[in-house]
């Protein structure tokens, strides 16, 4: 239990107008550091926007959907699908040929 104990990471992150406290991997520190910068660019660029057009609560969704696009776009680049898909076909292919 005390090898688990090192390997966890208390961090503060601040976020908009919150302060949470997470228990983390200590190799994903970055990540969430990074992550919280993100969240916080991302709500900061949408209150500059909308400042006093928008309530906070909207200001935080604009925010989440802001990020969960970019998330869904890289998802989209990655689809390896396609590529499988060639590869079985040819896989097969240089089968039935080489069964001949």
């Amino acid at each position: 239990m005390a090898g688990e104990n090192k390997e966890k990471l208390h961090i503060n992150l601040h976020l908009y107008d919150t302060n949470l406290t997470v228990i983390i991997n200590r190799e994903e520190e970055k990540l969430y550091r990074d992550a919280g910068k993100m969240i916080n660019d991302a709500v900061n660029t949408y209150a500059n926007i909308f400042k006093n057009q928008k309530s906070d609560k909207e200001i935080l969704y604009m925010a989440l959907v802001d990020i969960a696009l970019r998330y869904q776009r890289i998802e989209d680049r990655n689809d390896a699908q396609p590529y499988n898909d060639i590869l079985d076909k040819l896989t097969s292919e240089i089968e039935s040929a080489l069964a001949k």
